[in-house]
């Protein structure tokens, strides 16, 4: 695997862009319509919330399955909160893991949850150093619909 990653980005029409990575997978993003765009596609800002749900969530349900945990359903919710004033980048974003399964150990998914934050997630990595990362997760047992949450302590 190589260590430099390219991509292009192509104006199509009014503010839509075509997104293409180094390996041939496009995505169209917009501007709101207010700044001119057609809303055919995510702001470019939220293209790097959905880059951390999708960074971490990966590592996440890999370990959990390396694990052999019984995951049945699995989903990243992440809410990202922007300074006011220009460069308006993120101030501090939550993330929540909801974790959904048969039998599932708490201390498997914690685990699994602060590795991809602490180590392997390099969306996470990089978003840390600018905005502050609260970490947080929702088990939820399909059998019996019992509930159990946990956050992280993270230092900023």
């Amino acid at each position: 695997m190589s260590d430099t990653l390219t991509a292009t980005v192509d104006l199509l029409a009014g503010m839509t862009f075509r997104a293409t990575s180094g390996t041939g997978h496009q995505v169209a993003m917009d501007a709101a319509p207010e700044s001119g765009g057609a809303d055919v596609g995510p702001r470019p800002i939220e293209m790097l919330l959905l880059g951390l749900g999708g960074c971490t969530g990966m590592d996440v349900i890999s370990m959990l399955r390396k694990m052999r945990q019984d995951v049945t359903s699995y989903q990243v919710r992440l809410n990202g909160k922007r300074a006011t004033e220009h460069p308006r980048m993120f101030t501090a974003i939550s993330v929540e893991h909801v974790v959904r399964g048969r039998g599932l150990n708490a201390d498997s998914v914690k685990r699994a949850v602060w590795l991809s934050a602490t180590r392997y997630c390099s969306v996470d990595a990089m978003l840390r150093r600018s905005a502050h990362l609260d970490e947080t997760y929702r088990i939820v047992d399909v059998a019996s619909g019992q509930e159990q949450t946990g956050s992280l302590a993270m230092a900023a």
